[in-house]
């Protein structure tokens, strides 16, 4: 995710926790890791500049431009006119590149909140951002993405990407449930297993190989960014997990799928185990015990995932599952 979009720039005595999350996006460390991550600026770059034809002389809105390189892209791709709107400060920055780059006259960048900002276009033909977070939604634009599509879409626009999908399988991950978890249990010959908990529900991102899997993969959620509503990205959503082989479950396992449909040359990359590495890696959510499965036998149940009152970037994440006859409801937090 490259950048949000946020109001003026606050003074360090009376930042909020979500002005700290805007203006961390100014630090050049995060927009390296984005952009050393080839799936996703390439992918990114392959839909553009491979599909110049529906770029061509078109209008494109950037949305969390963040440094400029989409923005830039679609300059590239032949766009008339580029609008790159983000509200860190990273964006002195892009405009510095963009005037290095020779694309002045092309990409005009806005700093700001969408929900306010005066933008030099009134509708666009394109909107383009790399919205996704871990697990797609936390901290995710997405809702900022949708408010942009209704205010200044035009009819029979195109989103870039405009498809996403959820994945959940299950994962077999002894060893690193011993040394994160179980951890707790004996800390110098003491009990602290008041913190098992706490530390269970949390989601950890990280990345998981393949053959740690042992279900197959089965889709959780698809949003379609061209008629999903901000109320969609709140859910409850079933799922039925097939065993591969005998083994044990230590954990599930969630992804996403990100594509690009509206282009003549069909463009999308997987951030799952299978796939090559990306910097959203993979979500863990671990559970309170053992599961031991064999081939063929399943296990079902549902995920919840809404925001968090308190902080809408926050994911309150809930999993019911039933493995053999017990259910099992466990609640866990991204933050």
């Amino acid at each position: 995710m490259d950048g949000i979009t946020s109001s003026n720039d606050p003074s360090s005595d009376s930042m909020t926790s979500r002005d700290y999350y805007a203006d961390s996006y100014a630090h050049f460390g995060i927009h390296e890791e984005m952009l050393k991550d080839s799936v996703r600026t390439g992918s990114y770059r392959a839909a553009i500049l491979d599909n110049g034809h529906l770029f061509k002389g078109k209008t494109v809105l950037d949305v969390g431009c963040g440094t400029g390189i989409l923005s830039m892209f679609a300059a590239k791709a032949g766009a008339a006119h580029v609008v790159g709107i983000d509200m860190s400060n990273i964006i002195d920055q892009a405009q510095r590149i963009i005037e290095i780059n020779g694309f002045k006259d092309t990409i005009t960048l806005v700093k700001g909140k969408l929900e306010e900002a005066e933008l030099p276009i009134i509708q666009f033909d394109i909107i383009i951002s790399e919205w996704m977070g871990y697990f797609l939604l936390y901290e995710s634009m997405l809702d900022t993405v949708l408010l942009a599509r209704d205010k200044y879409l035009k009819p029979g626009g195109c989103m870039f990407p405009d498809n996403a999908r959820m994945y959940l399988a299950a994962i077999e991950d002894q060893d690193y449930k011993e040394e994160k978890i179980n951890f707790w249990d004996n800390v110098y010959g003491f009990d602290y297993s008041c913190i098992k908990d706490i530390a269970l529900r949390e989601p950890l991102v990280d990345t998981v190989e393949l053959k740690a899997v042992v279900t197959d993969p089965y889709m959780l959620k698809h949003i379609n960014l061209l008629t999903a509503k901000k109320e969609d990205l709140a859910f409850t959503a079933p799922f039925t997990l097939t065993a591969t082989r005998n083994d044990y479950i230590h954990a599930f396992l969630a992804w996403f799928d990100i594509t690009f449909d509206c282009t003549h040359k069909k463009i999308q990359f997987s951030t799952g185990p299978h796939a090559q590495y990306t910097h959203w890696k993979q979500t863990v959510f671990y559970t309170p015990s053992t599961i031991t499965i064999s081939e063929g036998e399943k296990i079902t149940g549902t995920l919840s995932c809404v925001p968090n009152a308190r902080n809408n970037r926050d994911l309150d994440i809930g999993v019911e599952y039933t493995a053999g006859e017990k259910p099992t409801k466990v609640d866990y937090r991204m933050s």
